[in-house]
């Protein structure tokens, strides 16, 4: 899952070089910490955290019958 929200990201960004994801666990979900050049934090955030928040479900989408829930935090 991690490859498949770097995949989307970099799409997504202007420069994707800068873009670095670390995954953690806690409690029943997965966190993923997105890490990015500080020119890149409005893009992936969008306007009222639209972006964000589409990316998030896709994940839990793709997860499917796993009972995963995945978490996204932008970080600069």
């Amino acid at each position: 899952m991690k490859e498949v929200l770097e995949y989307i990201i970099k799409g997504i960004v202007k420069n994707p070089e800068d873009v670095k994801i670390v995954e953690l666990v806690e409690e029943n979900s997965k966190v993923f910490e997105v890490f990015l050049n500080d020119e890149d934090v409005g893009q992936v955030i969008g306007k009222d955290g639209r972006t964000i928040k589409s990316i998030n479900i896709l994940l839990n989408a793709l997860a499917g019958p796993k009972n995963e829930k995945y978490v996204l935090r932008v970080i600069r």
